[in-house]
């Protein structure tokens, strides 16, 4: 389908400050200042200066919250979100109620227990980012993900992204059925995205501790809508 840029200039801008360095400069910013969010349900809450609420915004981490505070701001991060600035780029900490650093193994059976697809989300979230792609929440098109090829201002969201399970028959129970494959197709298509689904094999490794991720595979797959007419063969007098 190709990228839908947002604008005369949006390519060119985007090119210009790869979505790899700000990235970059968010990690740096955030070892620098020794970072930390806090644990809260489902989600991770982390104050920021102005500096480093402008980087998180620019790297699409996490969803501003407004609050009273002038000296601070405060970001939620999703689970996925956080996991990968705290395991993967090792660029921030995160507490628990008790205002103790969790440690990775902690965190992740915290993560696991509170949403059983977690691993196979992680995996996934941590697949497209590695590719430099911006991943938000795809809740409002009914899948998990939607890829961004940089931030949401230049350009439009290019994929649907569902995660799958290979052996274990799905734990989100997804495209088990032809009418839920075309119900899904049909509302990408509606919204100019193409379906991506990433299927997640653990490769028998289970999911017992963060290490257990690095081992599982990725398969990616597009799923189109085929149309007769773009594949009939031409005869002449039709």
């Amino acid at each position: 389908m190709g990228p839908r840029w947002k604008g005369k200039g949006a390519e060119v801008r985007a090119q210009a400050d790869p979505m790899s360095e700000i990235v970059s400069r968010l990690k740096s910013s955030l070892i620098e200042s020794n970072a930390h969010g806090l644990l809260s349900g489902c989600s991770v809450l982390l104050a920021v200066e102005a500096d480093q609420s402008d980087l998180l915004n620019r790297a699409c981490f996490g969803r501003l919250v407004v609050t009273a505070e002038k000296d601070k701001q405060w970001f939620q991060l999703s689970m996925e979100e956080a996991f990968y600035l705290c395991y993967t780029l090792k660029c921030l900490g995160i507490h628990g109620g008790d205002n103790c650093r969790k440690t990775s193994e902690e965190l992740w059976k915290y993560m696991t227990d509170n949403k059983t697809t977690f691993p196979e989300f992680f995996k996934a979230y941590s697949h497209l980012r590695a590719k430099n792609w911006v991943v938000r929440s795809g809740s409002q098109y009914g899948v998990e993900f939607v890829a961004y090829r940089h931030h949401p201002s230049l350009v439009h969201s290019e994929y649907a992204v569902l995660v799958l399970t290979e052996g274990d028959g799905g734990k989100n129970g997804r495209l088990r059925v032809w009418s839920d494959v075309h119900c899904t197709v049909r509302l990408c298509g509606s919204v100019a995205k193409a379906l991506l689904v990433l299927y997640i094999n653990k490769c028998g490794h289970g999911d017992a501790s963060p290490s257990c991720v690095t081992l599982y595979s990725v398969e990616e797959r597009v799923v189109a809508r085929w149309s007769p007419k773009d594949c009939r063969e031409d005869v002449n007098g039709d």
